[in-house]
Parts: structure tokens; sequence; C-alpha cells
């Protein structure tokens, strides 16, 4: 008879494991961590020079060696300190797509004691501009395209520098070449030394806000280096569950990952950009998400690990080339960020009967992993986001704040070393959303007997479109900014692959002679492109509402789905 989690648990972190828990003190509340977890991201670094000329990043016909990636990082965290003197807690803003040198940036400006702070990509200049003031960065890592969008908008920050990666012609701004920062490394190069203590601020990472502006969630060192523990305890209790090794074989084939996410998210950086860098894995990069090159990829670079959202993982497995791939090689099918259907686990075990699927949960507040539900345990509960990593706790609450008991739904609290400091210069914000160490998901859940945790439902007035948190208020906002407009309910549309979609219903003035597709431009001149809602309806009577006031959403998305189903 297989052991049980809590029985494999205990074994796994017992005193003198690579995975032993003690207690420590932060902010004034008791809280367990990994005793062994890296203290900080430049520990991190340092460690990645052990893999030295294996390959760590590929981007399509370039490649990057571990050893030169470390050169490249730390010659460039030199030029951060000594000539541009970046100090411990600055602000280093980065907003490109997935390219070889956001990782070198992310490294090199953590290393110096920085804060970093990634962008979201598709966001437009009004949005990118928000996000470099508020959080009062002084240098700004971009892509020519980010730079575009930036430059009408430079006298309104406090910008020392801009530099841009990948610039082919002119640049549209006063502005560094990447490539011509730092010159060629040598090979005896070295970090700077900057001291660093894990409770110290390492990143921004921007989550939409339910008061219409995102709001910028302060993590420590300590939270992002504990989630490499907690990634590699889950994938030890997975095998322990299944009867295999905790620790892999010696002469196993390294990790080798598709990366179809962007890093300036949390799954994206933590997940998968640390723990590639901290284990030795190869990170494959694609300059966007395609189903057929993904799979191209997989058999060419053999390719152990995909995933992303649950929808990326249908469009591999619905292509129409799929059985004409070599896919062996894969060992590992994980997702999160959006509701996974149990028919998905089914086809992944039938279709890569030698890969292990996973699914998790976690939050941009959470540093990444909270929950992971891998292997048997997978198998026999696919609709759980499974159970909290053991520094990791997790209650059930009502709307009064009474823990509930198991099989009851409230909302998802959670607490531990994994949970951001709050929302960076916003203690309204921090006040609501974290109390005493625990975290308010604003996701409604239910607990089993085993801990295994069951999401239900959103407590926030949100739409999760392809993994991207898309708050309905963000979007009415800019609606309710059109001259025409009177009243307006944005709303989440069923989508097979995105799993939504964004939707909007319009009260219009009398005699306004605007259509839907003015309101959808009107909203993409102030809003990244997934959050422009695809379908707007437009009425001249008014929205329905209860006898509190409150517009009745979920008829409205009823009614939008009734009529034309996604």
């Amino acid at each position: 008879m297989p052991k049980s989690n809590a029985e494999i648990t205990a074994e796994l972190t017992a005193p003198g494991s690579r995975f032993e828990i003690a207690e420590q003190v932060i902010r004034g509340i008791p809280t367990r961590v990994w005793k062994n977890a890296p203290p900080s991201l430049a520990a991190v670094l340092e460690r990645s020079r052990e893999y030295g000329d294996e390959i760590f990043l590929v981007y399509e016909d370039e490649r990057l060696s571990f050893a030169e990636h470390y050169r490249r990082a730390a010659r460039l965290a030199r030029v951060l300190v000594e000539d541009w003197g970046v100090v411990k807690g600055d602000r280093v803003a980065i907003a490109m797509r997935n390219f070889p040198e956001w990782s070198l940036a992310f490294w090199a400006a953590a290393a110096a004691g920085a804060i970093v702070v990634p962008l979201n990509a598709w966001w437009t200049g009004e949005e990118l501009e928000y996000g470099l003031a508020d959080s009062g960065a002084r240098l700004l890592f971009c892509d020519p395209q980010r730079a575009e969008r930036v430059a009408p908008r430079l006298g309104a920050l406090a910008l020392d520098r801009i530099v841009v990666a990948r610039a082919r012609g002119p640049l549209a701004l006063e502005a560094l070449r990447f490539e011509d920062v730092g010159g060629v490394p040598d090979a005896g190069v070295t970090l700077p030394a900057v001291a660093l203590d894990p409770e110290d601020d390492a990143t921004i990472f921007y989550t939409s806000g339910t008061t219409g502006h995102p709001k910028g969630a302060l993590g420590s060192h300590r939270n992002i280096c504990g989630n490499l523990v907690s990634l590699a305890f889950a994938q030890a209790r997975a095998a322990a569950r299944s009867g295999a090794p905790t620790t892999p074989p010696a002469d196993r084939p390294r990790n080798a990952a598709l990366l179809s996410v962007p890093f300036f998210h949390a799954t994206g950086c933590h997940a998968i950009l640390v723990s590639n860098t901290a284990f030795g894995g190869k990170l494959v990069m694609m300059h966007k998400w395609d189903p057929e090159r993904a799979l191209e990829l997989i058999e060419r670079e053999r390719l152990t690990t995909f995933g992303g959202v649950p929808a990326m993982v249908w469009q591999v497995l619905e292509s129409p080339s799929f059985r004409t791939r070599d896919l062996s090689s894969v060992r590992s099918v994980s997702y999160g960020g959006a509701p996974a259907a149990p028919e998905l686990v089914r086809r992944i075990k039938e279709e890569f009967p030698g890969g292990t699927p996973s699914n998790g949960y976690g939050l941009t507040e959470t540093s990444s992993v909270t929950t992971l539900n891998a292997g048997a345990d997978y198998v026999a509960r696919p609709d759980s986001v499974g159970i909290p990593v053991p520094v990791c706790e997790v209650k059930v609450v009502s709307p009064e704040g009474t823990t509930l008991p198991v099989g009851e739904i409230g909302e998802l609290w959670i607490k531990g070393p994994n949970v951001v400091k709050g929302y960076w210069n916003k203690p309204e914000a921090t006040a609501e959303t974290f109390t005493d160490g625990w975290l308010h998901s604003g996701d409604l859940a239910r607990l089993d007997e085993e801990g295994f945790v069951y999401i239900v439902d959103r407590a926030k007035d949100m739409v999760i479109r392809g993994g991207e948190n898309v708050y309905c208020v963000e979007v009415e906002s800019v609606l309710y900014d059109h001259p025409d407009v009177v009243d307006a309910a944005v709303v989440g549309l069923p989508h097979k692959v995105l799993g939504e979609e964004v939707g909007a219903v319009v009260q219009v003035r009398p005699g306004a002679a605007v259509d839907a597709e003015d309101l959808r431009a009107h909203v993409a001149r102030h809003l990244a492109a997934f959050k422009v809602p695809v379908r707007i309806d437009i009425r001249q009577a008014p929205l329905p509402r209860n006898a509190t006031g409150k517009i009745l959403k979920r008829q409205l998305r009823d009614e939008m789905a009734g009529a034309a189903p996604a």
C-alpha cells in the first residue's frame, strides 16, 4: 500500500534532509521556512556556474551556455554598480518579450541588489508609463517595440538610462544598445560585492488591480528562492507517491523545458527561469506561442517538459501534426494559471505514457507555488489543484473571517514564506489583502479530509484569459471614460482554448451613434490587447441590477453566452 502524503512529507522534511523545515520570525510573524533555500538570487546565479559549458538558453538559432550567461550577467551587474551607481533597493525595470537579454538583465539587476520590476510586454505606452512611474524605476531594459511605446512619455518619468536590446535600426529615443553595455566580459569576471539578506526586497511584479490600476507585489529574496525548494519538494513527493526514487538517478538526462509563458509572470520567472538557472535545465524560448512550432522544438531539442496554461496543452494535443512528431523525450506536462478540465489529465496520460501530468495553484502574491498536484494524486483527483507544500498553510474563511470546516466553501487564505510583503506604495490595498501574514487569495475554495484544495469560483470580479488576469473594473473604468457610455459591465465569455474571453455590455446615452468597434478602439488606446473586449453589446436600456444596486453580471454573462456561444 503506498504511503500517504503525510507520511512522505514527514520523511522528506526530517531533520538533516534537503527539505528540512525551520521556523523563522518574518515581520513579527512565526513562519515555517525551507532551511536549505538559497539566501538570495545572487547565490542562485553563482551556483549556476557549476553547469559550465552546458547549454542554458536557446532562442531560434542562438545558444548561450551557463558559463557565458554567468559572465555576461556578472559583467552587466558590475556596470550597474560600479559605473551607473545602482545601490541596493533601486528599481530596475524590464519591458521586453522573451529574449536572452531578459534573463541577463534580470540576473544582473538582482545580483546588483536592485529590485527588479518586470513589466508586462503587452501593456500600452500608458500602462508602461504607470508601471515605471509607480515603481520609481531608475533604469529600463527594453526591446525596440517597448522603447517606441515609452518614447512619447519620457518627460513624465525619472529614468536615468534606457537600454534597448535587439535594436536593428536607429533608436526612437536617446538610449544605449544592450550589446554595447559592458563590452566583452573576461573569463574571470565575478559578481559585485553586495550584501544580500533573504528578507531584502527583490522584485515588484504587477498584478491587475481591483481599483483600476495594477498593484506592484513586493517580493523578497526569500519569496523567490524558497519557491525553488517548493518545486523540488513537490517533484520528490510525487515520485514517492508513485514508488519512484525521490532523487533522480545521476545518469538521467537533464531537464529541458519549453518556455511558452512570458518571463514577466511569476510562472515564467519564478517557476521556469529561476528554477532552470538553479537546477541546470536547458530553457528553449519561442518568439511567440505557436503549437506547431512548439511540437517542432520538443522534437528538435528533445525537451522533457512543456506546458504553460491548459489552453496551450490542448492546442498541442489537438495539432494536426501531433502524430507525426517524436515526443518520446517528454517526462512532464505541467500547467497552471487557469482551471483545467479532468479530460485534459486523461488525454495527457493517453498521449504521453512516459510523462507525468501536473497542475498547480499560486498567485503573483504567493511567488508562484502554493499547492501542486502531480502523478498518481492528480489522476485520482483531477479537479483539485493539490495539497500545499509543507511550508505553506491554507485555510478556508467565511465572509465574517471565521475558519470553516472541511468541505465548506469560503475564501482561500494562504500563509508562508512565499507570501509577498505587500503592495508597493499601496498601504490601504495591503491592509485589505494581508492579515497577520495571511493572504486573502480572492478565490473561493474548499478542502477535503486530506488537505487537497479545490478552487470553486473567484470571489474577485475577474476574467482569466489564457492565464492573464483581467480585472473587470479596470476595463469598465476605461469604458466609463468614453463620453457616450452611461453604464458598463465586463464579464467573462467561455472559450474552449483560452478558458475565457473578455465581453462587455454597455448602456449608451440617448441618441449616441457610437458602435462596438468605436468602443473597442477606445479601450485599445488605453489598455493591453488582451484586455480589450472581443464583443461589446450596446443597449439603450439600463443594465439589470439587484436591490442593492449591484449589476447582475451572471445574468448578463448567460445572455451573452446564450446569444453567441464562444
